[in-house]
């Protein structure tokens, strides 16, 4: 009977405690979160919670009754070290937790802008909870809305206060919205879908300071115009929490390196979620990804391995992003792709992108078309592909097709 300890009470987190019960571990389960209350959802912060649609009884991941029901022990507290030898986790307040084995789900934080004025009141982030009840309560008394970075999290808040009838502007320093994650094709769907609303969207905007006194009241640029500003949000990537495994001496590269079944190189410690690095096969290497599927699935499989089910991590990377009536749905990773082809109409706000490197299909991203994303899993799922000169058959459909070649 081993005792588990987990760090990080996030998605991942979560569902390593939830799995090993599932999976029936006896022994005691114990999840530390720095965060007050139970674990809960991140992805509505930036959608339906920040716009009040959702209330926040509805963030959590399961009800306090799940944890005593299944004996998962929530620890509120922030781990500060790791004791290999004595198999001993520090917390700041001094408490000490023993373990067999060790889980790291320490997750991600919000890359900061290193720029002066940053710290600005009225210059925010959006990672927890705490940081879109802070949005939420400047939204109503804001005139100007700066978004910095046209990532998912920037461009999700973007639509949210846009529907809310403020002035927003993105600023992007890329020549594309979402650059990292999508195609051109997308990219440019969702530019005219935000500027249709509204938004104001610049593309190779640097920004170099932000003015106020005590409060921001304007963004400059590299060219020297200044936007003004009541409220700016910063959303321009995250760097993953490894100080503690590195602290303790484990193998650190972008992230908490793995193998394929989630442990570090000390077999009684292993990493899961958006912290940890593990060997894709569908990347074809190392890779760190930030999703609530990648956390999951990491999860699962750990707790497969420490149940005595050991299986080695090959779930299909896949994703989402809800902005305005947009649903985009990615499967498969589309970095580095040499080829994309569009099929369905993208005036009409239903199409799919299926990108293809080197002649094989390796992602196909989904605007309102779930029937192409979940086709795209299956696909990717049983190690198949599909011949580009097929896209262009009169009448194609996915979910026929795929039917066809079972």
């Amino acid at each position: 009977m081993t005792d588990v300890v987990i760090v990080g009470a996030g998605q991942a987190g979560f569902q390593v405690a939830a799995s090993l019960r599932e999976k029936g571990h006896p022994g005691r389960v114990v999840l530390v979160g720095d965060e007050p209350g139970v674990p809960y959802q991140r992805p509505p912060l930036s959608k339906a919670y920040l716009s009040g649609a959702l209330p926040g009884e509805r963030l959590a991941l399961r009800p306090q009754a799940f944890y005593d029901k299944h004996g998962i022990e929530l620890v509120c507290g922030r781990a500060v070290g790791i004791d290999r030898d004595r198999r001993r986790v520090a917390l700041a307040d001094e408490r000490e937790l023993e373990y067999g084995h060790l889980v790291l789900a320490t997750g991600t934080r919000n890359r900061e802008l290193p720029v002066p004025g940053a710290k600005l009141d009225g210059v925010l982030g959006l990672r927890t909870r705490a940081d879109a009840d802070a949005l939420r309560e400047r939204i109503g008394g804001a005139r100007n809305v700066v978004v910095i970075g046209g990532g998912f999290i920037g461009l999700e808040f973007a639509a949210s206060v846009a529907e809310l009838g403020l002035s927003v502007t993105v600023l992007e320093a890329s020549d594309r919205l979402m650059r990292r994650a999508v195609s051109p094709a997308v990219s440019a769907h969702y530019r005219e879908l935000h500027e249709r609303r509204g938004t104001r969207v610049l593309f190779g905007a640097s920004v170099v300071a932000l003015h106020g006194g005590h409060e921001v009241t304007g963004v400059e640029l590299a060219d020297g115009s200044v936007l003004p500003a009541d409220l700016v949000v910063v959303g321009i990537g995250v760097v993953p929490n490894t100080e503690l495994a590195a602290d303790a001496g484990l193998a650190v590269d972008n992230g908490i390196v793995v193998d394929e079944q989630m442990s570090t190189s000390d077999p009684r410690v292993s990493a899961v979620g958006d912290c940890a690095v593990y060997p894709s096969r569908h990347a074809g290497g190392p890779l760190r990804l930030e999703s609530v599927q990648n956390a999951v699935d990491h999860a699962r499989c750990l707790a497969a391995r420490l149940t005595g089910a050991a299986e080695p991590y090959a779930s299909v990377p896949w994703f989402w992003s809800n902005q305005f009536d947009a649903r985009l749905q990615i499967a498969g990773l589309g970095t580095d792709h040499d080829e994309a082809v569009v099929h369905g109409d993208p005036e009409a706000g239903s199409f799919s992108v299926f990108c293809f490197r080197a002649g094989r299909l390796v992602c196909v991203e989904s605007v309102n078309r779930t029937p192409d994303h979940m086709a795209a899993r299956k696909l990717f799922t049983a190690g198949g592909s599909l011949d580009r000169e097929v896209l262009t058959t009169p009448g194609f459909d996915f979910r026929q097709h795929l039917a066809a070649m079972a």
